[in-house]
């Protein structure tokens, strides 16, 4: 029987607004609780805009990867610290399309990829397709290329991208090609050098830029790329010398503003950064800012979203209590301890990385240890979060959170942070901390559902933030530091700050002012619906950028 998705099809009539053929290629995507294959907030992200592209019936699909071992489960060794487990993931909802391809990996002209579909009805996403390398007939090297994502071998992340890149493209070609090609962030940028070979134009290439952290933009010694495939054909050494820059690398990034007929940042102030980043590089496109955002009917509990609505206070409460004490539950299944429902609950949940500091409440210990042993005005913390598999600093300092907390009733860290407990951590805490280096986090999306859900953001003013922010109505602002001082002062500052905000505004409102808290909880719903929604943002991508 022909699957219907072997071409390029949607099950609904495309909206007028949005006909343009688009295909967007992201390493990750989080979609489902089911299918997890995602890292972090670039795959809620794109997850996000799957859905909205859906429900807003566009034209366009989703290329991504299919991880035989996903990223990584999340499991504890015996003293209760981080344990990382690769386990087989399997997906009875994925079809094959019969769609194979074949790209050139360094000396193996044929390796072959083939595509899987993730039809529309099945989590209500536009038609998706991933990308397998675990085919028959191919060697065994080349069968574990999709094992992973983010694969610690550097030879193996450049054959990901070029799966991914040229790989994807070719299923484009063969589903009947696209009028615009999205890369969501640089790592299927081999697209972009196959599809201009093949005669796509530059105003056909658009491109998303989603960090700036210098280990998100990737940068690699041009020869080793060339040898390995990645230009999808070997490029002579003129050509390839205006592929480098940086001594003989090419960046990924630049590569791609320079290719791309348009790029856009994800928020106002990470449109500003990435400029500045970028400005010396010659021949780069425009970078226009394009606000990450979640999706509403996803991410929104109902009931709160009714409460919201209606502006039914004490329905809202009642709610929020169940929803705290179904996060509770997960508490004391995890670590055996039982929280309160009416205590005020802080969460700190997202990627564990060194720049998001998740350890910054235990900075000045004496002073931490007083806010959470103040009788007359209870605390409860949750910290949550997958650090990368080898990201050893980052692990650290999520076992140094383990083992202090070990000791204290009323603080806890989840292991498993994927979308189910992203959602019971977000509708289940009072409190959404988030306090990465100014300038580092390039929006920031946790916090937007967090807001939905009656979480109130306590935040350093970085990322989707300023756009947001009403200080002291709608979330809590921590004042600016200076981003040029060294991080050790950075960090005193901003623990200082933190600390003045929780004990002498956050607490003291919770507990002495419940109606003003419960005015910020709606306003920050208002605030945050339909500004940062994806269907905003889904709506802006065709208007602004294809």
């Amino acid at each position: 029987m022909e699957n219907k998705y072997s071409s390029w099809h949607h099950p609904y009539k495309i909206a007028t607004a949005y006909k343009k053929k688009v295909a967007y290629f992201s390493m990750e995507f989080g979609i489902d609780q089911a299918f997890n294959i995602y890292s972090g907030g670039l795959g809620f992200l794109a997850g996000s805009h799957m859905r909205s592209g859906f429900e807003l019936k566009q034209n366009m699909i989703g290329i991504g990867m299919l991880w035989k071992y996903g990223y990584y489960d999340q499991a504890r060794n015996d003293d209760q610290t981080l344990r990382t487990e690769f386990n087989e993931k399997t997906f009875d909802f994925l079809e094959d399309t019969g769609i194979e391809v074949e790209v050139q990996l360094h000396d193996n002209p044929h390796v072959k990829v083939r595509a899987y579909v993730l039809k529309p009805e099945i989590f209500g996403t536009v038609p998706m397709y991933f990308l397998s390398t675990d085919v028959e007939g191919n060697d065994h090297l080349s069968r574990t290329i999709t094992n992973h994502l983010y694969d610690a071998n550097e030879v193996t992340r450049v054959s990901q991208s070029i799966v991914l890149g040229i790989g994807g493209a070719k299923v484009v070609e063969a589903l009947g090609g696209s009028d615009v090609y999205h890369l969501n962030e640089g790592h299927g940028l081999p697209a972009f050098y196959y599809l201009r070979d093949q005669g796509v134009k530059k105003n056909q290439l658009v491109f998303t830029t989603h960090t700036p952290e210098k280990a998100g933009n990737e940068e690699r010694d041009a020869r080793h790329l060339n040898r390995c495939g990645f230009f999808g054909r070997n490029l002579n050494e003129e050509e390839l010398q205006k592929e480098m820059v940086n001594g003989g690398m090419v960046n990924y990034t630049v590569a791609a503003l320079r290719m791309a007929k348009k790029a856009n940042a994800v928020s106002k102030l990470h449109a500003k950064v990435a400029k500045d980043m970028w400005k010396d590089y010659p021949g780069t496109c425009p970078i226009i800012p394009i606000t990450n955002a979640q999706n509403q009917s996803f991410w929104q509990d109902k009931v709160v979203k009714r409460t919201w609505e209606r502006k039914q206070v004490k329905a809202y409460q009642k709610r929020k209590l169940e929803l705290k004490q179904d996060l509770f539950n997960e508490v004391a299944l995890q670590t055996g301890k039982t929280m309160d429902p009416k205590v005020l609950t802080f969460v700190w949940a997202r990627r564990f990385a060194g720049y998001k500091r998740a350890d910054l409440l235990l900075h000045d210990l004496q002073r931490f240890e007083k806010l959470i042993s103040n009788a007359k005005y209870p605390v409860q913390i949750i910290w949550a979060g997958k650090p990368y598999p080898y990201d050893f600093y980052a692990i650290d300092i999520f076992n140094h959170l383990v083992n202090y907390s070990k000791q204290k009733p009323n603080l806890a860290v989840l292991t498993g942070y994927e979308i189910d407990l992203s959602r019971r951590l977000k509708d289940g805490s009072d409190v959404w901390l988030n306090t990465p280096r100014i300038t580092r986090e390039a929006s920031g999306t946790s916090g937007m559902t967090a807001a939905m859900n009656g979480s109130v953001n306590v935040s350093i003013n970085d990322g989707w933030i300023p756009e947001f922010q009403k200080n002291g109505k709608n979330c809590f602002v921590l004042p600016e530091v200076d981003y040029k001082i060294p991080h050790w002062d950075q960090d005193k500052m901003d623990a200082d700050n933190l600390y003045d905000i929780l004990e002498n505004k956050v607490i003291p409102t919770y507990y002495d002012a419940p109606e003003k808290w419960q005015d910020i909880v709606f306003k920050a719903m208002d605030g945050v619906i339909p500004a940062f929604t994806s269907h905003r943002m889904a709506d802006q991508y065709y208007k602004k950028l294809f």
